[in-house]
């Protein structure tokens, strides 16, 4: 398979990245080989077996990358797609996530005031769950188009993956953020760049 990545395609996956998404499936070598041929076009893929997911609302989702960079470990391979943000996690993850999360809400005198209580509804997809994932190259008018596209594109057969204690922390985090009232106005949604040689 030829590299799926240029030097001016920050969101493109690399060839590594592309065969550990391809493991998540029962066939891998028929994923490259789509792939090979269809490398601008997104593709279903199963979850819990290389990676889980949790979906998050966008502008939430966009907050707990925040925190998980700039306070935490960092994150695995994040996608958006049509106003979700998809955060690959270990599997096991999408079982665990709501646990914690109800915990945390356990023991407040009325549902919302816990200290979980403005996170907002996260999808979590593990074992016979599917999502769509972005194309392997992110050029601008497909990811325009179809409203997806690498954060954190996946560069490695092994990619870090969080856990649920860390999604957890970082959608405690990102609630608290979101209480904060600012007077300054929303920063453009690319403005971030996540620097995955930070990773722990």
């Amino acid at each position: 398979m030829s590299s799926p990545r240029n030097a001016s395609d920050a969101g493109g996956v690399t060839p590594d990245g592309a065969a550990w998404l391809a493991s998540a499936g029962t066939s891998p070598r028929s994923t490259l080989s789509h792939w090979a041929e269809r490398a601008t076009a997104p593709v279903v893929l199963p979850c819990g077996v290389a990676f889980d997911v949790v979906s998050a609302p966008a502008i939430f989702g966009r907050r707990m990358l925040d925190r998980m960079w700039e306070e935490g470990p960092g994150s695995g391979p994040v996608a958006e797609f049509r106003g979700r943000m998809l955060l690959f996690a270990a599997p096991g993850t999408a079982q665990r996530l709501p646990v914690l999360l109800e915990w945390e809400e356990w023991g407040a005198h009325d549902r919302g005031h816990g200290r979980a209580g403005g996170v907002p509804p996260l999808l979590c997809h593990g074992t016979g769950d599917a999502v769509t994932v972005p194309a392997l190259l992110d050029t601008t008018a497909a990811a325009v188009r179809s409203d997806s596209r690498w954060l954190v594109a996946p560069d490695t057969r092994h990619p870090w993956l969080p856990g649920p204690e860390v999604l957890l922390w970082a959608a405690i985090r990102a609630a608290r953020a979101a209480v904060r009232i600012s007077i300054f106005p929303p920063a453009d949604r690319d403005a971030n760049v996540y620097d995955v040689s930070r990773r722990r």
